[in-house]
């Protein structure tokens, strides 16, 4: 993975401002990932797996959210 390079005479308020507004899109992404693969089928593990994150971990975060969405959710 190359990282960016940030100029030493910008602004760091600039970047900073930059991490927020990613960080608030790759959770936007992933909500609409997460749901798409739980209406397809998929259980928190393969979901877990995916993200690189626990089965725990990934159902902490969403599952509240899902539930609320009308999203039927596997049982073991």
């Amino acid at each position: 993975m190359q990282v960016m390079e940030v100029p030493a005479d910008g602004d760091p308020a600039d970047g900073l401002a930059a991490v927020v507004a990613l960080r608030r899109l790759a959770d936007q992404l992933e909500d609409v990932a997460v749901e798409r693969a739980m209406r397809a089928g998929w259980g928190w593990p393969q979901v877990a797996e995916a993200l690189g994150v626990t089965r725990q971990a990934v159902h902490k975060k969403h599952a509240r959210r899902l539930i609320d969405a009308g999203v039927t959710l596997r049982r073991r």
